[in-house]
């Protein structure tokens, strides 16, 4: 299997201010994968529906988070190998099972996420919807196309990532939310809903999402016991930027339903910012919808192909290309066919489901010489994560026992 090398030769002093900054971007690549329009659209729905009692949920979400991110995170930078490349080593052909599933589930979200670019654009500047879509599309692919496409990635999501977060806290202060009885609702709720935290991960951690930023490290040659530390930070940052973004939206849009106003069903998310703001509230849900969009197009397009690169050298060798064909054939289709709003619903319920499988392998890889070699993962850590396994596949089951009806 090849394996990334460090680079050598450079001045430390460079080395390390371009390793931060890789770190940051891996972290916002992750939580930006997160923040996409479909999770920008189910948070405001489980708001509306939830009201102070989605403060746990979030909470919830977060520490299921962390112990499925720190976990993935550590055995591919301690193994070197990409997800599926472990998965394969775990259990010969569940990593090309894994791959397969992430696939189904790329393509899905980077249609949701080229379609919400779309409307986005469409609300900041009134352009038609696919033509906005097309546009975005055309971005990511000179990103990819430019010499050094991993630091124009980084950059980008880095820098839209701060915008969005700065975007919803003006929306936050605008519409006023009551802030004392969110925080009481989050320790003491008078409803939990099941559906809603396994959503909330699914689209956070699920799928090809809590990878992205952990292939980031690996392409870059941050990996090793050495760089356990950074690594570790780089993972949590990403959960806690994702967390502060699910909160910042919860409290824009509370602010405006606990007065008693409903959203709009066709564009929930924009009714709400033009509530609390006004017309101005309306033109930042665009940019803001817009920015959610174009950075998880990059992530899940990244990250999807990262999936069955490494299968073949010559895969590998024309990565950028696929990652260009995945850019551009998902657009055509989203064009061509329409928006998949419903599948991209289904999609963050169907990460949260394989997320147990995938974790799983780590945990078992985790502890495997043959991956791992003299490394020792803290059994704390093996505990979060099988916390983590059996919660997930627990809600994964109560979500299909729940939802697989509705779909008859």
């Amino acid at each position: 299997m090849k394996r990334t090398k460090q680079h050598s030769g450079k001045n430390p002093l460079t080395t390390n201010y371009n390793h931060v900054k890789i770190l940051i971007g891996a972290a916002f690549l992750m939580a930006t994968s997160a923040i996409g329009p479909g999770t920008i659209t189910q948070v405001t729905v489980f708001t509306e529906s939830l009201l102070t009692n989605f403060g746990l949920v979030i909470i919830i979400a977060a520490f299921l988070n962390i112990g499925a991110q720190v976990n993935i995170w550590r055995i591919i930078s301690v193994s070197n190998m990409r997800g599926q490349d472990i998965a394969n080593a775990v259990l010969p052909g569940l990593g090309y099972f894994v791959t397969f599933l992430i696939i189904i589930g790329g393509i899905a979200f980077n249609m949701g996420n080229l379609a919400g670019s779309g409307l986005g654009l469409n609300a900041l500047l009134g352009i038609p919807t696919n033509v906005g879509a097309a546009v975005t599309a055309i971005i990511c692919v000179f990103v990819f196309l430019s010499k050094e496409a991993g630091m124009a990635m980084d950059f980008i999501v880095r820098w839209l990532g701060v915008l969005m977060i700065l975007l919803t806290a003006y929306v936050v202060f605008a519409s006023n939310p009551p802030i004392q009885a969110a925080a009481q609702s989050a320790i003491m709720p008078t409803e939990l809903s099941v559906y809603a935290i396994i959503t909330i991960v699914g689209g956070t951690v699920g799928g090809f999402i809590t990878f992205a930023g952990a292939h980031r490290l690996l392409d870059a040659g941050i990996t090793g016991e050495k760089n356990l530390s950074r690594v570790n930070r780089s993972s949590v940052t990403g959960i806690l930027v994702t967390a502060i973004m699910h909160i910042l939206l919860y409290l824009a849009v509370l602010g405006v339903v606990i007065k008693g106003i409903a959203l709009d069903p066709s564009n929930p998310t924009a009714s709400a910012f033009y509530h609390a703001a006004g017309e101005v509230g309306f033109r930042l849900f665009g940019l803001v919808l817009w920015a959610a969009g174009i950075t998880s197009a990059i992530g899940a397009a990244y990250t999807t192909v990262s999936f069955f690169t490494s299968f073949n050298e010559k895969l590998e060798k024309y990565r950028k290309l696929w990652i260009i064909i995945f850019l551009v054939s998902t657009c055509t289709v989203l064009i061509t066919v329409g928006r998949p709003v419903m599948l991209l619903i289904l999609a963050s319920s169907f990460n949260g489901i394989i997320l147990p499988v995938t974790l799983l392998s780590i945990l078992l890889a985790a502890h495997n010489k043959r991956i791992v070699g003299d490394y020792r993962h803290p059994v704390w850590l093996t505990v979060f994560g099988g916390i983590v396994v059996v919660v997930g596949t627990y809600f994964s089951i109560m979500t299909i026992m729940e939802e697989a009806p509705k779909l008859f």
